[in-house]
C-alpha cells in the first residue's frame, strides 16, 4: 500500500504542478452552473395536472447526464498518456529499478487519474444541493447516481490507462482512448439499431385474403448490446425517484411517482426492451421487467481488470522482449 500512495502521490504532483487545474475546475463548474439553470428555465410549473415538487428531480436527472457525458471526455485525457508519457519523457524507468512492484506503479497510476476525474465529479456537489432543495429528490438517489458515476469513469480511466501502457505512441493511445468511450456509448446504440433490424420476425395473421404481414421487432433478443452504454447503467442503476404530491382538478390529492424524471425515463424505456412481445399480447398487466444495470456494470468492471491486468504485465521488470520502437526508459 506504501508503494501505491508513494506513485500515486507522484503522479497528483505531476497534474497539480501548474495552477490550470484551478482554471479548468472553475470553468468546469461554471458550465455547468449555466446548464443547470437551463434546465431549472425550461421545467414547467405545471404539467397537466398541478404538480408540486418534482423540479429537483427532473434537473438532477438531466444535469447527471450531462456530466456524465462531459466526464467520460475528460476521463481518457487523464490516464491515455500514464505510462507510455513517462517512458517517452524517461522518467518511468527510474520508478521502475527502486523497489516499487508493477502492481505499485499501474495500481498507483489508476488512482491517480481515477482521483482526478473524480475531483471533477464532486465539484458538481453544490448543483446536487441546488437540486435537492428544489424537491422531489432524495439524498439516497444522489449518493448512489455518484457512486456509481464514479465507478464509471474509473472504468475508462482503467482502460485508458491499459491502452497507454500498450501502444508506444501516446496519440495512439489517447485516439484508442476516445475511440473505446465512443463505443461503449454511440457504437452500442448504432449497433443495436442495425441488429434490431436484422433480428426482427416476420408475423403474418389473418388467413386468406383477410391475411397481412408485418415485421415484428425483437428487441429482446439483443438488449444486452445496450446494457454496457454508461448512460442506461447510470440511469438504470439509480434508486426510483420518490412519490409526488398531484392536485387533480377536483382537489383531490394523490401521491404518485414522479413521470418527469430523465433517468427514470431512461431506465423504464431499458427495461422494457428485456419485455418478449408476447407479453404485451395477453390481457393481463405485463410483469415487471428485470433490471439492465448489473449486467452492463459487470462487464465494465470485467473489462477494467483486464485493462488493469494488461497495464501490470506491461509495467513488470525485467521487460524482456520490448514491442517495436518501444524503449524502456
Amino acid at each position: 500500500m506504501n508503494g501505491i500512495a508513494t506513485v500515486a502521490a507522484l503522479e497528483f504532483r505531476l497534474r497539480l504542478r501548474t495552477g490550470r487545474w484551478r482554471w479548468l475546475l472553475a470553468s468546469w463548474l461554471i458550465v455547468l452552473t449555466v446548464i443547470a439553470m437551463l434546465i431549472r428555465l425550461s421545467v414547467r410549473p405545471t404539467v397537466g395536472e398541478e404538480v408540486v415538487g418534482y423540479t429537483g428531480s427532473f434537473m438532477f436527472g438531466g444535469l447527471m447526464l450531462v456530466v456524465l457525458g462531459l466526464a467520460l471526455l475528460i476521463a481518457p485525457a487523464l490516464a491515455a498518456q500514464s505510462v507510455n508519457g513517462d517512458r517517452e519523457r524517461g522518467t518511468l524507468a527510474p520508478l521502475q529499478i527502486t523497489g516499487l512492484t508493477s502492481w505499485d506503479l499501474a495500481v498507483g497510476k489508476l488512482l491517480a487519474s481515477w482521483g482526478t476525474a473524480v475531483v471533477f465529479l464532486l465539484v458538481t456537489a453544490p448543483l446536487a444541493l441546488w437540486c435537492l432543495l428544489e424537491g422531489g429528490l432524495s439524498v439516497g438517489r444522489v449518493l448512489i447516481v455518484y457512486a456509481v458515476m464514479a465507478l464509471l469513469i474509473g472504468v475508462v480511466c482503467a482502460v485508458s490507462l491499459g491502452l497507454s501502457a500498450w501502444m508506444a505512441r501516446t496519440t495512439t493511445s489517447s485516439v484508442l482512448a476516445y475511440l473505446a468511450v465512443f463505443t461503449l456509448t454511440a457504437g452500442t446504440g448504432v449497433l443495436f439499431g442495425i441488429l434490431l433490424a436484422v433480428t426482427s420476425d416476420t408475423v403474418t395473421e389473418g388467413t386468406g385474403e383477410q391475411s397481412y404481414t408485418y415485421n415484428q421487432s425483437r428487441p429482446d433478443r439483443i438488449w444486452w448490446i445496450l446494457a454496457p452504454n454508461p448512460f442506461i447503467v447510470l440511469a438504470d442503476a439509480a434508486p426510483e425517484t420518490p412519490t409526488t404530491t398531484i392536485r387533480l382538478p377536483d382537489g383531490t390529492i394523490i401521491q404518485a411517482r414522479q413521470d418527469a424524471d430523465l433517468l427514470g425515463a431512461l431506465s423504464q424505456a431499458a427495461r422494457q426492451l428485456r419485455q418478449p412481445p408476447s407479453v404485451f399480447d395477453v390481457a393481463e398487466p405485463a410483469p415487471e421487467p428485470g433490471p439492465v444495470w448489473p449486467y452492463g456494470l459487470g462487464l465494465q468492471l470485467v473489462l477494467a481488470a483486464g485493462a488493469l491486468l494488461l497495464t501490470e504485465r506491461r509495467l513488470r521488470t525485467p521487460a524482456g522482449a520490448l514491442p517495436t520502437g518501444q524503449r524502456v526508459a
